[in-house]
């Protein structure tokens, strides 16, 4: 009879770790969505300081708020649609200012591996045609 019930609660943990482990998917997690808005900052803050010669000095991302994930597929790689709010303060050489509850859209793909993250930008095409995808790393 205890051999029995040893036999139940060893099959249950392996069970349990079974199904823990077929669930297991990595998500997009509040770290990497800050990492992607700075990337995404970074790129408008080259444009910006290019055409209108303001030089930014530092911003910084506080507040994150996640409001929704959702996955589909690019290139049958799985792929997130993360949206949500975050505080955004930006120095300029002279004064700085701060955005409250920025809010923001992001794309985001793990890569085949599962060791790194790419930022996704669609690109303008005919709203009839799946978008063209340009990705960059976030380190």
């Amino acid at each position: 009879m205890r051999d029995n019930m040893v036999r139940l609660v060893v099959i249950a943990i392996l069970l349990m770790l079974v199904t823990a482990c077929s669930t297991l998917v990595l998500i997009p997690t509040p770290e990497l969505v800050q990492k992607a808005i700075a990337l995404q900052l970074e790129q408008t803050e080259k444009q910006l300081s290019e055409k209108l010669g303001v030089d930014f000095q530092q911003f910084d991302i506080k507040r994150l708020s996640i409001k929704q994930q959702k996955s589909f597929s690019v290139e049958n790689l799985p792929a997130y649609r993360v949206s949500g709010t975050y505080d955004l303060t930006v120095k300029l050489p002279n004064r700085s200012f701060t955005q409250a509850k920025k809010p923001f859209d992001l794309y985001l793909q793990i890569q085949r591996e599962g060791k790194s993250w790419r930022l996704l930008l669609p690109e303008s095409t005919d709203p009839d045609k799946p978008p063209v995808w340009h990705s960059y790393l976030i380190l």
